[in-house]
């Protein structure tokens, strides 16, 4: 097993500015990146799977090169596709949560490829990859970024949250077909297993006893229909194609149903087949461990450039020339136990046992105990020693903490629960980790909470509320529990309800800004006025930049008679929104309460020219103008705004 290496590497190479510069060979490699979302390796027919059909990864796995024990960093989407497109570790690349984004400082494959003479494109299969919304700058180094449309008026998954596999592929195929000249790098991300598990028709009756395996076949047979447009197209004798999971799933193993919250193999074992010209080393398995960072130092390897000069991961092409037979250790991140309020956790695996750092610490002998079900950890054990002394060097090399507390806006935050995960939960960069729970004494919880925002999603209230009530039984102050509780008594309109709930969410997690502001918005509706100034106060000191609750607050004053604050907050509204039309008649609203004519009357003259058919805008010009003695100016406005009104069916 060789050493981690040290994360930063200077390569000796040419100067990114000359190789910027270079021209692809004459024959260069097209290069096909197929990612498919939530795929465990054991589910997958060629890695020993007998009930599950995958005729395309297992003839790729012929013509390829398999590898058995490859192993993903990350057990959640954003982390592990940025380790992928990168090389490198979560903490060194930062993306350790949804929507943060991926710094311009660590170039992707895509983008050295590109300066290579390269056509690159990508072609996602769920809005979690959007990089206008959960995935900002992972589209960096792509001419084509095929993100999901701004507004999707489906009440459906498909479309809206998320695209059936063949649907992706049949975009990467029409692109490809409108753009022919070579080289290309496409990356083709397939989210069909992921759950919920819904196959379409006929893999939904063949494999109606275990849907995760329809999806898996079901996506299966999307990626033959691209390999066979490839051949068709003469593409695929010349072309690298790599396949990769992404991470896994629990199924239930170590009572995790989905993944995200722990490190076991379940969750980070994936396949990985690389696929090189010629079909070269056809049929070669390699049975040393791999992991999933060492995806784009090979495919630079393969191509001639030279490598990233910071990364984690190293080339593979050493185990397909027979030059190496040693694994390499695998580092394993999961941060998503923090959106919980729960510890994070951190894992090191060797060949032979696996080291999981958590409030209580794991180590499993993965000869004898490879299912992972018997800790062996004692704190003395020299496998454990040395286990912390490589998750130290690790974290010597980690980048900023400050993304740890970024957080997905309100519309990111519902995408994220239509898929399945936690919203906008506050990051724990302020709280103490050695006093949070351990992940392993919440995973009921955890199941209950993810069954809850599916069933939200879905329409099914009744059945996300009985969830939720259930994770109640199991910690009465849960904040994710309450908060989730407010807000589909916020959707019926019990806003005396959601306020307690609210409220409730709020004191057991202070730092939650969306807590407050929902707190806020049940408050306001509720007509308990002060408690709604409260909340939205608290909500904005956390993250100042919200529009909604600015907006919010300024109506709120200017129901409490305090026009001057309601300005306030309507002012800084506009520095978010200049062009808001309903902060611009508040704010005139609040301008005319605190008899501030001067300049309520010009704003609102610009208003009525650029909202002629607003009724409201010539209502409140026809109370400025009375108010300024302007009575004739103010008897034209009143009658526009109710000509306005009249003629309004």
């Amino acid at each position: 097993m060789k050493g981690f290496r040290a994360i930063a590497i200077l390569v000796s190479c040419l100067s990114a500015a000359s190789w910027a510069q270079s021209k692809p060979a004459a024959k260069a490699p097209d290069i096909f990146l197929i990612t498919i979302d939530t795929l465990r390796a054991d589910h997958v027919h060629c890695y020993g799977a007998t009930n599950v059909e995958t005729p395309a990864l297992d003839s790729l796995a012929k013509d390829g090169i398999r590898f058995a024990a490859a192993f993903t960093p990350s057990p959640i989407t954003n982390t592990s596709h940025a380790s992928i497109l990168t090389g490198l570790l979560p903490g060194s690349h930062g993306v350790t949560d949804f929507a943060v984004p991926l710094s311009a400082a660590h170039p992707t494959v895509a983008a050295l490829l590109q300066q290579r003479g390269y056509h690159t494109a990508a072609f996602i299969g769920a809005v979690i990859l959007d990089s206008k919304t959960l995935a900002p700058g992972f589209d960096r180094g792509f001419d084509f970024y095929d993100n999901f449309p701004e507004h999707s008026d489906s009440k459906l998954r498909w479309g809206r949250v998320e695209r059936r596999g063949m649907d992706v592929v049949q975009h990467a195929e029409s692109w490809l077909a409108k753009h022919p000249a070579a080289p290309h790098f496409l990356w083709v991300h397939l989210y069909d297993p992921h759950d919920p598990y819904e196959p379409p028709p006929p893999f939904d009756q063949t494999y109606k006893d275990h849907l995760y395996d329809g999806e898996i076949a079901y996506a299966d047979s999307a990626l033959g229909h691209f390999i066979a447009t490839l051949k068709q197209s003469g593409r695929y004798q010349n072309s690298i194609i790599i396949v990769v999971g992404d991470h896994g799933e629990g199924l239930g193993e170590h009572h995790e149903d989905t993944h995200g919250i722990f490190l076991y193999d379940s969750t980070t074992h994936v396949p990985l087949i690389v696929k090189l010209p010629a079909q070269a080393h056809a049929g070669a398995m390699i049975a040393a461990q791999v992991r999933t960072i060492d995806i784009a130092p090979t495919i630079l390897d393969l191509v001639g450039a030279p490598q990233l000069e910071k990364r984690d991961g190293d080339s593979l092409t050493s185990y397909f020339n027979g030059t190496d037979e040693d694994g390499r250790l695998a580092v394993g991140e999961t941060d998503y136990p923090l959106r919980f309020g729960w510890a994070p956790l951190r894992s090191l695996r060797t060949e032979t046992y696996k080291f999981i750092e958590a409030p209580r610490p794991e180590l499993y002998d993965l000869k004898s105990d490879a299912a992972e079900l018997h800790s062996d950890y004692k704190p003395d054990d020299p496998r454990v020693t040395k286990s912390r002394d490589a998750l130290a060097e690790v974290r010597k090399h980690e980048g900023s903490s400050e993304n740890a507390a970024k957080t997905a806006t309100e519309g990111a935050a519902g995408q994220l629960k239509a898929l399945g995960y936690a919203g906008s939960e506050t990051a724990s960069a302020q709280r103490n980790l050695a006093l949070l729970p351990d992940p392993k004494d919440k995973i009921e919880e955890q199941n209950l909470l993810h069954k809850a925002m599916l069933a939200s999603d879905d329409g099914r209230s009744s059945e996300a509320r009985e969830a939720l009530e259930k994770v109640l039984v199991l910690d009465p102050k849960s904040p994710t529990a309450l908060r989730q509780l407010g807000e589909l008594e916020l959707q019926v309109e019990d806003y005396a309800k959601a306020a307690g709930h609210l409220k409730a969410a709020l004191e057991a997690r202070p730092d939650d800004a969306t807590a407050a502001f929902e707190a806020g918005q049940a408050m306001q509706k509720a007509r308990d006025l002060p408690g709604a100034r409260d909340a939205l106060e608290a909500s904005l000191k956390l993250l100042p930049g919200q529009f909604q609750a600015r907006l919010l607050l300024g109506q709120v004053y200017l129901d409490l008679k305090n026009p001057k604050a309601a300005e306030d907050q309507l002012e800084a509204a506009l520095l978010i929104e200049s062009e808001n039309v309903e902060a611009q008649l508040l704010l005139a609203k609040a301008q005319i309460e605190d008899s501030n004519y001067a300049e309520a009357v010009p704003a609102l003259e610009s208003l009525s020219k650029t909202q002629p058919e607003n009724p409201e805008v010539f209502d409140l010009l026809a109370r400025a103008y009375a108010a300024s003695g302007k009575a004739s100016e103010a008897q034209r406005a009143k009658a526009q705004g109710d000509k306005l009104r009249s003629s309004k069916p």
